[in-house]
């Protein structure tokens, strides 16, 4: 079964475009290793979090910003994907 990439997102800072953008890179470059991206808009402030399935992979406040495109792919590739090149984002 393929994993689902959850984006959990604060609304409330007005962080909707950023895991929208990000689930459009994941879908483009994941296209047959995953089930799908979940948006969901959580009740904690300040939260971003990405899991894949129940593993949190990325958690905003342990790192003290967002992922780059390029970081966020190579992380989920690990974890789903792991001999998938990712071409320029690999360098």
């Amino acid at each position: 079964m393929r994993p689902t990439i959850s984006i959990e997102y604060c609304p409330k800072c007005g962080w909707l475009l950023r895991p929208a953008y990000m689930a459009q890179e994941i879908h483009t470059t994941f296209t047959e290793e995953i089930n799908g991206v979940l948006l969901k808009p959580s009740d904690t402030s300040g939260r971003y979090t990405i899991s894949i399935n129940d593993l949190e992979v990325f958690d905003r406040k342990l790192t003290g910003g967002f992922p780059e495109i390029k970081q966020l792919k190579q992380l989920i590739r690990d974890h789903v994907s792991p001999d998938k090149s990712l071409g320029h984002s690999d360098k």
